[in-house]
């Protein structure tokens, strides 16, 4: 099989040629009332994306109040019931009365031109195009003619966790691969590719999901070894379907790997090691005053299972880890930090990030993550559910419950979507009082979930803020 790959013209950053009109609507049509995010809570290199979506944002402000023609020479500005003729005129008043739009249409098309890097998988500010590659990647695709169909599909399976750092050429053609393999083996799951190396979890039968690790460790690019994966209970009906693509980073930390690489990652712990730091740790009780316990996961993750005494930052994203760690930085100044996150691959660009501050004494992060340390221990010191991405939601070691239905408080620990269109919540709701008709993840969206209109259906990509997203700080403050 060959495959043809041609990247597309980059268009990320032409907004220099976009009109003003077009912030101003994309701003106003997405724009969020609540935690709008200030320019000093974003990194260095998220200052500049801002900056220059604010001064678009004013110019977008500005241009949408002229009424006078430019090229005859006369152009007028009306705003506010006043008439300026000048345009440093204008430019004080906006300045001076409009501040609180200007940052709400700033956030907005911030968020726009984020989505629009993701989307595009923008690597460069200058249009380009790479030359178009023919590639046959059938000889590393496994010949399956052996094997029935049957057994392919249908049977007992598993579901695949794996990540691997390493440099890729050609990430277009791996993600062909990737996509002409899975499909082969009826494998479902997620997987990105990028520059920087692969990231993945797929469900299938046991036959298939054996043929896609082989598959792997014999490529070329990876060299992957069996111990690589982490494997739990599953199939391809854990994943509603299979999505492969390139992207900037294998995991969405918003840093450019070339600034903070996995190379500078802390020192990997194995299980046992690691068990041993946190046995050592708990075993001090309060007079431990040197040492960080960090789990660097979403709070959705470690309100289920979490290791005990750690610090479980209050973040939505990943994302949003290097803003916490620069508003947190002296929680962490001379302290030996002990990281862990699902299978290990957060932990790699997050304890890079915090080694890059040059604050902590020692960074360590658990190799194979918890999934690896609950193979060795599985009634160790974790506790509670591990949190996965796919329609299961979270697998367990232990009977531990540390969470609580956010109705009526009873122990309980099994995720569930909120009933609300749109609405990307998780939602604890025990049986009881899911039967009681509490099945959103907050009042306001359990008011809308009997109100909304059949005309909604129709907007495709439309996200909704709730209380549980509004009422929460973006970047909390621990120190």
């Amino acid at each position: 099989m060959c495959i043809k790959t041609d990247c597309e013209v980059d268009k990320n950053m032409e907004l220099n040629d976009t009109p003003y009109f077009e912030f101003l609507d994309v701003a106003l049509d997405t724009a969020k009332p609540n935690g709008l995010r200030q320019e000093r809570q974003l990194s260095a290199s998220q200052r500049r994306y801002y900056s220059f979506c604010r001064r678009k944002s004013f110019a977008a402000f500005v241009a949408s109040k002229q009424d006078g023609n430019p090229e005859e020479g006369n152009p007028f500005w009306c705003c506010c019931g006043e008439t300026f003729s000048e345009q440093s005129a204008i430019h004080k008043h906006v300045a001076r009365t409009h501040d609180a739009e200007i940052q709400q249409l700033a956030q907005a098309t911030y968020e726009h031109l984020l989505k629009q890097l993701e989307e595009e998988e923008a690597e460069t500010h200058h249009t380009r195009k790479c030359e178009t590659k023919t590639v046959d990647i059938s000889a590393w695709i496994p010949e399956t003619d052996h094997i029935s169909e049957e057994r392919l599909k249908k049977g007992p399976g598993k579901v695949l966790l794996y990540y691997h750092y390493c440099q890729v050429e050609d990430p277009h053609v791996i993600c062909a691969w990737q996509k002409a393999l899975c499909e082969k083996l009826h494998l479902t799951g997620k997987v990105r590719v990028a520059t920087e190396g692969i990231n993945g979890t797929v469900g299938g039968t046991n036959t298939a999901t054996d043929l896609y690790v082989k598959a792997m460790c014999s490529h070329h690019v990876f060299k992957m070894k069996e111990e690589d994966f982490k494997t739990s209970d599953g199939g391809a009906e854990c994943f509603t379907d299979l999505r492969v693509g390139v992207y900037k980073e294998i995991v969405p930390m918003g840093v450019d790997p070339d600034v903070v690489s996995y190379k500078r990652a802390g020192v990997h712990l194995e299980p046992e090691e690691f068990h041993k730091e946190v046995k050592a740790l708990l075993s001090k009780g309060n007079l431990n005053n040197d040492t960080i316990l960090l789990d660097c996961r979403n709070f959705y993750e470690s309100k289920i299972g979490q290791f005990q005494q750690c610090l479980a930052p209050d973040i939505r994203k990943f994302s949003y880890f290097p803003d916490y760690v620069d508003q947190n930085l002296e929680l962490f100044r001379d302290k030996k930090v002990l990281m862990y996150c699902t299978g290990g691959i957060r932990c790699e660009r997050g304890s890079a990030y915090l080694r890059s501050k040059d604050v902590c004494k020692e960074v360590y992060q658990l190799k194979g993550g918890i999934h690896k340390y609950l193979e060795q221990f599985p009634d160790g010191f974790y506790r509670g559910k591990l949190f996965v991405f796919d329609e299961r939601y979270a697998i367990s070691s232990n009977n531990d419950i540390i969470s609580d239905c956010r109705y009526c408080g009873s122990p309980w620990d099994q995720y569930k979507l909120c009933s609300t269109q749109f609405c990307c919540q998780l939602v604890l709701s025990c049986p009881s009082c899911r039967g009681a008709g509490h099945t959103a993840c907050c009042p306001t969206c359990q008011t809308k979930g009997g109100t909304q209109s059949e005309e909604s259906t129709t907007l495709q990509d439309h996200k909704e803020e709730c209380e549980c997203t509004g009422g929460r700080p973006r970047i909390p403050q621990d120190v």
